[in-house]
C-alpha cells in the first residue's frame, strides 16, 4: 500500500484532490495490465508539468541573470533536462510510488528508468499546479530543483558537450576540436552517421546519430569520457 500522506508531508504540501496526487504516478503500463484502474495515466499532467517547470525556471533565470539568451537558455536546458529532473525526483523518493506494470518495475534498464522519474517529478509537478495556488508550485521547484543551479553555474555544467569540450581541448591542448563524417547509411527519412572529432587531426573518439549534430555531440561526449575530463 502506497502512503501518498508520507510524501505529502514530505513536499510540504497537503493535497485538495488525492486522487489528483496519486495520478502522478499511474504509468501507462500499469493500465495495460490493469484496465479496470479507477485513474488515467499521468502523461497529461506530466505535459502541464513541463511546461510549468519551464515558465518558473524561466522566469528564475530571467529575474537572477543579465546573461544574453544563448546563456539563459543553456542555463534552463541544464536544470530542465531528463537526468537533473530524475536526480530530483530520487532525491524526494518519487520512485516507491509509481505504478508500473511487472515488467517495467522489474526493467533495470538506468535510462528508462532515469526516463521515467523524469517524467514523474513533471507530472507530479503538474498535479500540484492544478491543485495548489501558483506560489506553492514555485516554491516546490524552487526547493527541489533551482537549488541545483549555483553548483551547475560553479561547475560550468551547463555547457553542452560540444561546448565543454572545445573549451578543454582549447586549454589543454592548445587546438580547436575538428569533426568529420566518417560513415553515413540509411534512406533519406531515416539517415544515420557516424562522426568523429578529432584533436590537432588525430582521431580521439566517435558518435552515432541521426543527424550530424546528434553525432557530433555523441562523439564530443565520448571524447570527454575517454580523457576522464567528464
Amino acid at each position: 500500500m502506497k502512503n501518498f500522506s508520507k510524501l505529502e508531508k514530505k513536499i510540504g504540501i497537503i493535497f485538495k484532490k488525492k486522487e489528483l496526487l496519486k495520478q502522478a504516478f499511474v504509468h501507462r503500463s500499469y493500465l495495460n495490465e490493469n484496465p479496470d484502474f479507477s485513474l488515467k495515466h499521468n502523461e497529461r499532467l506530466e505535459f502541464l508539468g513541463d511546461a510549468v517547470i519551464e515558465l518558473v525556471v524561466t522566469n528564475f533565470l530571467f529575474k537572477n541573470y543579465p546573461n544574453p539568451e544563448g546563456d539563459l537558455t543553456n542555463f534552463r536546458a541544464s536544470l530542465v533536462n531528463t537526468k537533473m529532473l530524475a536526480k530530483q525526483a530520487k532525491a524526494l523518493g518519487l520512485e516507491e510510488y509509481l505504478f508500473l506494470s511487472k515488467g517495467e518495475a522489474k526493467d533495470k534498464n538506468p535510462k528508462a528508468r532515469q526516463s521515467i522519474l523524469a517524467n514523474t517529478f513533471e507530472s507530479l509537478t503538474g498535479a500540484i499546479y492544478l491543485d495548489q495556488a501558483f506560489s506553492k508550485v514555485e516554491k516546490f521547484i524552487e526547493k527541489n530543483l533551482l537549488g541545483e543551479f549555483p553548483t551547475i553555474l560553479k561547475e560550468r555544467l551547463y555547457l553542452d558537450a560540444k561546448s565543454k569540450l572545445q573549451e578543454i581541448v582549447q586549454d589543454k591542448v592548445g587546438v580547436t576540436p575538428e569533426y568529420k563524417v566518417l560513415d553515413e547509411w540509411g534512406p533519406d527519412h531515416n539517415r544515420h552517421f557516424k562522426i568523429g572529432v578529432y584533436f590537432d587531426k588525430r582521431l580521439v573518439a566517435d558518435g552515432q546519430g541521426t543527424s550530424k549534430q546528434d553525432a557530433q555531440m555523441a562523439a564530443a561526449e565520448n571524447a570527454l569520457k575517454k580523457k576522464g575530463w567528464d
